[in-house]
């Protein structure tokens, strides 16, 4: 409990018995001066014991009430009956009061102020009931003030004031408390002692002496007021319990602020105990820890931080680090041997030190440069991909021939001195999922003999997660880059970044920017991550991209890197990886054995058909594994040992089949005028898309739908412009669509699409709308056009041409500039499919589109632009 601050008039304080602080009117000297009477003797040791324990420093007081009594405002403090005060005077009006009372019967009425901020109070200002006090003892200090020690006589109040000035006076009238003699009476009373007692443990600042005093008290009125005097309450508590005519009463409602302080002087202590029992943990593990030093220095083994710093002195000098990194090692290593273990900053440089010795500056591995057998780790674990192959195997080829000439090497021209001589291209993997990318990294890795690791980009925002935080940061750590290398242990390993078309962006900095100085070769040899703050080589590090599309890729970083493109799978490529690679791996993660399931190839190919509309893999693998598990089933219950799965079976082991393009081609197509089958290139690879157009009464309105991009707009509109200017060569009269509005349709609605290629087959649509003429049913194309009918070239040639042939169409018109691109086709695609290049929408109306006297949908194309099967 805190020492309890009293005034009057104005706050002060006043240096007293036992610690106890008491303020009135002025603040107190620091230098306190003895206690005196009124005639100048000094106070007697039992008088000074005597004050504010409660009881009487002399016997009974007689009281004479005057007439007139006058009145001493205090400010924030209530003086109770049968208790001895000490108070301070300080403002004349309060000075003179005293003076003239000492001077008479020294009764003086003890009166709170409603507002201890309010210096003179008036009579407005001052509560009705207070306290006839009676000056004992009073002292006149150097500074001018008075003290005083008044004992409280008996319970007042207020009836009327008779005057102002020069200070407040008053009639007044006695109240006397009813004192109950009952067993509540004393229930509380011991209770009020014994929670007393509680709190005097838990408060040193409580007197001993009023501690004891109140034990023997057997007056419960004198109990109330003597313990109200030492217990923290506010003015209106104080002033309350003044008011109260019951003991009972004044003994319940002190009951219940003891029982809140004690409350908060327990919690008070609990705090304060669990605050010494961790400083003294604190300190006796510090001794211990210097009784260990001093035990180990008398062993002669050191102490803890010494092995440490010594152990990590060994480390630096092993690591072989460059210059300025072993310099800042070495700083920082100084730094840590000055510092106590204990020190927040201590566990940092560790930190620090530690991530820094156990970087592979010098660690790598040995190249394996052997060609043939680099040939025959790729062949073994990838079917096809002849071009990829073959990149891969030049840039193995040039690291070999490098090292093996290094010394006939001619010193290099002034004019390339500006310039780092490079380890070797970055390649970069473009292909739809499930076409091998991840894996065609890990075969590198393999047939160098390198260490492999993969790194996802997916959805990263942070620069710092490439980069790395800096040191001032809590927590900080380096970034993926140099945790990676940490990882594998070697300075040369070959990492993939994957999804790196994936890259996000946000307030927290651009991650494909923190890219350029990783994977630039001017740049690699000195990156620096912001947690390290040292430069490390990464120019030995392979790096492999991989990524589904170039257009999210931001062009400074797609400068760096060596584009290689993975196109889809063939039906017939397919069948043999999954022969070679997808059935054997399915069969041992379902448990079982080699002779227990086949599948023909008759079963893969419909699976592949009927089942999956991918470019990839991933999808077939995935019903592969439906159907291993059907026939572990099986097995399980008892039924069969062995399963050849035949495409009769298919059906049965994987439901109703899901896509049918074939089925769909000839139901969107046949016979239906205004409907142009189109390719496309997605992020999943090439597919197909339908081309809708219709025409209803109106004004020449046109609309598109569909999702369409800004691009695919502008094809629309170029499209419709075209074919109503060709209005007369169709055979289409000149007011035809003066009362016609066209509506053209994309589906799926649902597929945001967009890009210049489907310009062709939009006109087409159009053209057979108007005209009447259906498409042909096995016939796609793709291309951009002009508003002067001429086809321009697109991309994705490949992706598209083998989507054509996924869905079973056998013919595809596209522009005459791309002719050369269908050398990357396969050979097996080429021959089974018709090409018809073409330079004008003209000739592609005239391949596409059902001659006018005979309208059946699957002619032929015209002989003289077609072009024969398996040429270009």
């Amino acid at each position: 409990m805190a020492n309890k601050k009293k005034t009057v008039d104005e706050q002060q304080q006043l240096a007293l018995p036992e610690d106890e602080e008491q303020t009135i009117d002025t603040t107190t000297q620091d230098d306190a001066p003895r206690d005196v009477d009124v005639a100048g003797a000094e106070l007697p040791a039992e008088a000074q014991e005597s004050a504010g324990s409660g009881s009487n420093p002399a016997q009974e007081i007689e009281v004479h009430l005057p007439d007139e009594l006058p009145i001493l405002p205090l400010r924030g403090l209530v003086v109770y009956p049968q208790t001895t005060i000490p108070l301070n005077v300080g403002q004349p009006r309060s000075i003179r009061l005293v003076d003239e009372t000492v001077a008479g019967d020294r009764l003086v009425g003890l009166i709170a102020s409603k507002d201890p901020d309010l210096e003179t109070p008036s009579p407005d200002d001052i509560y009705e009931y207070g306290t006839l006090a009676q000056i004992h003892r009073l002292f006149r200090a150097p500074d001018g003030t008075i003290r005083l020690l008044v004992q409280g006589v008996a319970r007042i109040r207020v009836t009327g004031y008779t005057s102002t000035e020069p200070y407040l006076r008053a009639h007044v009238e006695m109240v006397p408390e009813e004192v109950e003699e009952s067993l509540e009476v004393q229930a509380l009373m011991r209770s009020v002692v014994e929670m007393f007692g509680r709190m005097a443990d838990l408060a040193p600042s409580i007197p001993s002496e009023l501690l004891n005093a109140a034990l023997s008290v057997e007056d419960p009125l004198q109990l109330v007021y003597a313990l109200a005097t030492y217990t923290r309450l506010d003015l209106d508590a104080q002033q309350n319990l003044l008011r109260l005519d019951s003991t009972l009463e004044k003994l319940r409602t002190l009951m219940s602020v003891l029982t809140k302080e004690l409350e908060v002087l327990e919690l008070g202590h609990k705090i304060q105990t669990e605050a010494q029992s961790e400083m003294e943990k604190m300190q006796r593990e510090y001794f211990l820890r210097e009784q260990l030093k001093a035990i180990q220095r008398e062993l002669g083994e050191g102490d803890e931080q010494l092995v440490e710093v010594e152990e990590f002195r060994r480390k630096i000098e092993e690591a072989h680090m460059p210059e300025e990194a072993e310099r800042e090692a070495r700083r920082e290593l100084d730094r840590l041997q000055r510092l106590p273990t204990a020190a927040a900053e201590y566990g940092v440089i560790r930190t620090y030190l530690d991530w820094l010795v156990n970087l592979p500056w010098d660690v790598r591995t040995d190249d394996n440069l052997d060609i043939a057998h680099a040939r025959e780790v790729l062949e073994e674990d990838h079917y096809g991909l002849k071009d990829v192959k073959a990149r891969i195997l030049e840039y193995l080829a040039v690291r070999k021939l490098r090292q093996e000439r290094v010394g006939e090497r001619e010193e290099r021209p002034q004019s390339d001195l500006v310039r780092r001589e490079r380890e070797g291209a970055i390649l970069c993997f473009v292909g739809p999922p499930g076409v091998g990318k991840t894996s065609l990294g890990i075969s590198i890795a393999r047939a160098m003999g390198r260490k492999f690791t993969r790194l996802s980009l997916g959805g990263v925002r942070d620069e710092a997660e490439i980069r790395g935080f800096r040191r001032t940061y809590i927590g900080a750590m380096p970034g993926r880059m140099i945790q990676t290398l940490r990882r594998v242990e070697s300075r040369n390993p070959v990492i993939m970044l994957d999804e790196v078309d994936k890259l996000g962006r946000d307030f927290r900095g651009d991650p494909a920017s923190a890219l350029l100085e990783v994977l630039d070769p001017e740049q690699n040899h000195e990156f620096r991550d912001h947690y390290l703050d040292v430069p490390f080589d990464l120019s030995e590090v392979m790096f492999i991209t991989t990524a589904n599309t170039l257009e999210t890729i931001p062009e400074p970083l797609l400068d760096r890197m060596e584009i290689i493109m993975l196109s889809g799978y063939t039906e017939r490529e397919k069948v043999q990886i999954a022969k070679q690679y997808l059935v054997p791996r399915q069969i041992r993660e379902n448990g079982l054995r080699p002779d227990e399931l086949t599948l023909t190839d008759e079963a893969l190919a419909q699976i592949i058909r009927d089942y999956t509309r991918e470019a990839g893999v991933r999808g077939l693998e995935r019903e592969i594994g439906r159907v291993a598990r059907k026939v572990v089933t099986r097995i399980a219950e008892g039924r069969d040992g062995h399963a050849e799965i035949e495409a009769k079976e298919i059906p049965d082991l994987l439901d109703h089949p899901r896509f049918r393009y074939q089925n769909e081609i000839a139901e969107r197509t046949s016979d239906t005028p205004g409907v142009a089958v189109g390719l496309s290139v997605t992020a999943a690879g090439g597919d197909i898309l339908f081309i809708e157009a219709a025409q209803m009464p109106g004004s020449k309105g046109f609309q598109y739908t569909g999702q369409l991009g800004q691009v695919m707009q502008e094809s629309a509109r170029a499209a419709f412009s075209y074919v109503r200017s060709k209005a007369k060569d169709l055979g289409l009269p000149e007011d035809y669509f003066e009362h016609r509005d066209v509506h053209l349709h994309v589906p799926a609605g649902a597929i945001p699409k967009d890009g210049p290629s489907a310009g062709v087959t939009m006109a087409t649509a159009l053209a057979s709308l108007f005209t009447g003429r259906p498409v042909r049913g096995n016939v796609a194309m793709t291309g951009e056009i002009t508003l002067r009918g001429q086809v321009m070239p697109v991309g994705g040639i490949k992706d598209k041409v083998l989507a054509a042939h996924r869905a079973g169409l056998d013919t595809v018109i596209l522009p005459r500039h791309n002719e050369v691109d269908l050398d990357d086709v396969p050979d097996d695609v080429r021959q089974s499919m018709t090409f018809i290049p073409v330079d004008s929408v003209d000739k592609a109306l005239d391949a596409a589109l059902v001659p006018a006297d005979r309208a059946v949908p699957d002619a032929q194309p015209n002989a003289e632009d077609k072009v024969p099967m398996g040429e270009v």
